[in-house]
């Protein structure tokens, strides 16, 4: 098997609202975009990211009013402090601060208005 994208479909009760949030905060832009869909993406090798408002018919009548729930979208990135620190002076909304794990892994958590966790990773060599 060869994959040559990734994608992450997330259901939600506003897709605007997470739109807005993944361009705003992280740099995605929209590649394509109608009522309660948005395909968004980046011009590094990040994943890809859909946006299906709940309830939508395009999925499957069992999955039509879930939501994502108990998900982390955890993204490496280099330069965690200043991306904090941007993220802090924009506004976003942060809700786990900077820490380090004892397994040499530095993290925060930003959520999206849906309740999307959005947790930003960079590993320290031990």
């Amino acid at each position: 098997m060869n994959v040559s994208t990734s994608t992450l479909s997330l259901t939600v009760a506003d897709v605007d609202a997470s739109r807005d949030f993944f361009c705003t905060h992280l740099g995605y832009q929209v590649a394509m975009a109608d009522d309660g869909f948005a395909s968004l993406t980046r011009k590094d090798d990040a994943v890809d990211i859909v946006l299906l408002r709940k309830g939508t018919e395009v999925l499957p009548a069992e999955q039509r009013d879930r939501e994502a729930g108990g998900l982390i979208l955890a993204l490496t990135v280099t330069g965690l402090d200043a991306e904090e620190a941007r993220l802090r002076a924009a506004g976003a909304p942060i809700t786990m601060p900077l820490r380090e794990e004892p397994w040499g892994e530095r993290l925060f958590q930003m959520t999206d208005p849906n309740g999307v966790v959005v947790q930003l990773v960079e590993w320290v060599a031990r």
